[in-house]
């Protein structure tokens, strides 16, 4: 006589497991919080106003419309940068916030606007882009130069990497009087996006997509130098790439909208624990939860202190926080 022995599966998989065979319900959950994020603000928008009301509609064009798309754009990209950096180094709890990309972005920022202060915003994302890839390089160049006896010590290093950096960047915007400059880069508002003052997300979107098709590549170089060689890769070339990619795709929004704070250190590490570490089926995964949760913590934002607004960089940086310690204390109680 045979007892059936029942396995019992915890949450998160099986959550993982509904979203991962039936992208329908992944798509409605994503086109809902599209639809909240397109009509909750502090001027209430409906069908009807946009049929007949002309200035609900042009709020809808050059407000409402643009925002969205740059809370999916700036969310999925900022997502898909921590996935792919953390394949590069190998590490977990490492995403750009804390390896010094952002703040190598800002003192780039700081920088072209001292030097090139009517420059178009074109030319201050490639001063960005390339600050932040020479930080990200030096950060790099930093971690296999220190033996690393700990995963706590990538993100320690970067963290105190970037402190340095931003702590330099403090000091010239203070005495140049930019400290709210500095601030707008540092800390994501979306309330500030408007038609023709996004457009930029469009290009980090496309950088982005160069990612996934390297994807593959990332996750080979992921296991390490010699696996990567033994492949028929050049591991050096890759992660020149992969540097390339999230410094051109972080000064981008840096310069559009300012950083996500724990964005790309959560998502990926949510999709991971339910499909692994081949990065390129999980970039569409990790790609959705970062435009979702960036809509629904901005929806948040607007509806907390209604007609105000709360800036992002303060409602995901609260639950990036509270998600971090639990992926931590996770990790570290097995």
């Amino acid at each position: 006589m045979r007892a059936d022995l029942q396995i019992p599966v915890p949450a998160r998989a099986r959550i993982g497991a509904i979203l991962c065979r039936s992208p329908l319900a992944g798509g409605m959950i994503l086109g809902m919080l599209v639809v909240g994020s397109l009509l909750v603000g502090a001027t209430g928008i409906g069908l009807s106003n946009l049929m007949n009301d002309p200035d609900a509609r042009a709020i809808f064009l050059i407000s409402r419309l643009p925002r969205t798309a740059a809370l999916l754009l700036a969310g999925a990209s900022s997502a898909i940068m921590g996935a792919i950096v953390q394949r590069l180094v190998s590490n977990r709890f490492v995403e750009p916030s804390t390896m010094g990309t952002v703040d190598s972005a800002s003192l780039g920022l700081l920088i072209g606007l001292l030097f090139l202060p009517e420059a178009p915003p074109m030319v201050r994302m490639c001063i960005a882009a390339l600050s932040a890839w020479i930080g990200t390089a030096l950060f790099v160049l930093l971690l296999r130069a220190v033996p690393l006896r700990s995963p706590l010590m990538p993100p320690l290093l970067g963290i105190a990497f970037g402190g340095i950096i931003g702590s330099a960047t403090s000091f010239i915007a203070y005495r140049y009087d930019l400290m709210q400059s500095l601030f707008s880069w540092t800390s994501a508002d979306f309330s500030v996006v408007l038609s023709g003052r996004y457009e930029l997300l469009y290009i980090a979107a496309g950088i982005t997509a160069l990612g996934w098709f390297a994807a593959d590549r990332f996750t080979l170089a992921g296991l390490g130098d010699d696996v990567a060689r033994g492949l028929g890769l050049n591991p050096t070339a890759i992660l020149a790439l992969g540097i390339s990619i999230v410094a051109a795709v972080t000064g981008a929004i840096v310069v559009t909208v300012g950083f996500i704070p724990f964005l790309g250190l959560v998502v990926p590490n949510l999709i991971a624990r339910w499909r692994g570490d081949n990065l390129r089926r999980a970039l569409p995964l990790v790609a959705w939860l970062g435009a979702s949760v960036t809509l629904a913590c901005d929806i948040f934002g607007r509806l907390a202190f209604y007609p105000y607004d709360l800036p992002i960089g303060v409602t995901m940086g609260v639950l990036g926080a509270f998600v971090f310690l639990w992926l931590l204390l996770n990790r570290f109680a097995r």
